[in-house]
């Protein structure tokens, strides 16, 4: 966790970046991203100076001659401001954004397009020797340096035209716990904006895992474990780099309109964690048509959750927010996807979230849905859990509080067989799949959920006025009493 001390020292970062002019969120981890991977590419090769001086065999990231050595981060960080910011601008971001071949990382693959925008070289030596002290003083490990850039995250704090937003890591954090990945699961997020969840499957991985794994599951978890698609290329940056600095060297982070017809993924994963954008559209003629035989709609929503079972293997896990619509929507597309997955699949839970979960980017209600593929059915019963407080205030400030029910749920959907006793009127119980087909497939959990009404009793209106004529003596007893202090 990072100190009180370490946020204030980012903040003034971010401070003085602002100060240059650049006030986008986004931009301003983008240009954090950047020197960042200009940082982690000297320190790439001063550990392969130790292997070469060891007797190693290693391949060089910087030219040898003067010129190439001069673009490392040690070198030029401590020269005048206006001779770091022309090799920055002049070679390091030239040569980072041409760093290719067969072992280039995902977020050198996306350099491509990106644009370096800090202004002064006053204000890019100011970020550099913060960002130098952070990572020579306060940044001690894998843990850290991921602690970072999460918290840089937490700063962006509106929606993208698509609707697409950061999940709050304790919801990803939940939504990862319930499905459990193991060390040789296959894990992917189709709409990975920041890759938020694929971070906190590979913290799971790690933490329940790393003592144990083999050598040939480590090389899974460096390589193939984790992908991402996302269609917005700064995204993909970010997301790069976030799962880098989470320890996973080769990340599969790629450009791709999920939904569309050039995604041809199917049967490939075993584990899909994703929050879809909630209200896009697209146009129709760019649809997969297989996604439209499931739901024949346009709405992303919808698509995305018919994407989810089509890019799972049979037996594969999926954990995904939607917006409550999706749960109720009258629409025939609505209904075809519930069926679909009721008649089809397992669909073992429904998360009801309150409203405040996703402020101060929206405050649309949501559902986490829990579901397995199966191709021939095995829902008897759908376990709903009504969440009222996941331990963050639900205003836009979202303070922490104590009232929490992220490890209730947790613990009791690992516990499903305790819960079949358990009452609609209850926090979390079962409907059977009868009832479910009955009601034309709802999900709402108001639908099954039974309110208990207290009767209040209320005294006689005659005890009420009596009440009120002895407070308004009182009160005038009182009274007369300060005025004699008072005039006295």
């Amino acid at each position: 966790m990072l100190t009180g001390e370490v946020r204030n020292k980012i903040d003034k970062i971010w401070t003085d970046i602002w100060a240059g002019g650049i006030t986008n969120p986004i931009t301003v981890i983008e240009q954090l991203t950047y020197l960042i991977f200009i940082r982690s590419l000297d320190e790439k090769e001063l550990e392969n100076e130790q292997i070469e001086t060891l007797g190693g065999d290693v391949k060089k990231i910087f030219p040898p001659d003067e010129e190439g050595q001069a673009m490392r981060w040690s070198k030029f960080k401590t020269k005048d401001p206006r001779e770091i910011y022309d090799i920055i601008q002049a070679k390091v971001f030239p040569f980072i954004k041409n760093l290719n071949g067969e072992n280039a990382t995902a977020f050198s693959r996306y350099m491509e397009n990106a644009t370096f925008l800090l202004p002064t070289p006053q204000i890019l030596q100011k970020v550099i020797t913060g960002l130098d002290e952070l990572y020579l003083y306060d940044v001690k490990d894998l843990d850290m340096q991921g602690d970072l850039y999460e918290y840089m995250l937490n700063k962006l704090a509106t929606a993208g035209q698509t609707g697409q937003f950061r999940t709050p890591k304790h919801i990803r954090d939940m939504m990862v716990e319930l499905l459990a990945p193991g060390p040789n699961d296959k894990i992917c997020d189709p709409a990975c904006g920041t890759a938020g969840f694929l971070v906190s499957a590979a913290e799971y991985i790690r933490e329940n895992y790393e003592a144990d794994m083999t050598k040939k599951q480590w090389q899974l978890f460096d390589e193939e474990m984790f992908t991402g698609f996302d269609t917005d290329p700064t995204m993909l940056r970010i997301s790069a780099m976030n799962l880098m600095l989470h320890s996973i060297t080769k990340p599969k982070i790629e450009y791709m309109d999920s939904v569309s017809k050039e995604n041809k993924i199917t049967g490939v994963y075993d584990i899909v964690l994703a929050n879809p954008p909630f209200k896009g559209t697209i146009d129709t003629e760019s649809i997969n048509e297989n996604l439209k035989a499931v739901c024949n709609t346009k709405k992303t929503e919808l698509l995305f959750v018919a994407l989810f079972l089509r890019m799972l293997k049979k037996g594969g896990r999926c954990a995904c927010i939607v917006p409550d619509g999706v749960l109720f929507g009258g629409s025939r597309a609505h209904k075809a996807l519930r069926k679909e997955l009721i008649e089809k699949h397992h669909l073992q839970a429904v998360i009801s979230m309150p409203s405040g979960v996703f402020k101060p980017y929206a405050g649309v209600s949501t559902a986490v849905l829990v579901f397995t593929k199966t191709e021939d059915g095995g829902t008897d019963k759908v376990w709903f859990y009504d969440m009222k407080a996941d331990g963050c205030s639900l205003d836009d400030k979202r303070s922490p509080i104590q009232e929490n029910d992220i490890p209730d749920i947790i613990a009791r959907f690992h516990n499903l067989e305790g819960e079949r006793d358990r009452k609609p009127t209850e926090q979390s119980f079962f409907a059977d799949k009868a009832e479910i087909v009955e009601k034309d497939y709802d999900l709402s959990i108001n639908r099954y959920k039974e309110i208990v009404y207290e009767k209040v009793e209320y005294d006689a209106p005659k005890v009420i006025l009596d009440r009120l004529d002895k407070l308004s003596l009182d009160i005038n007893a009182k009274t007369e009493e300060l005025r004699g202090l008072i005039c006295e």
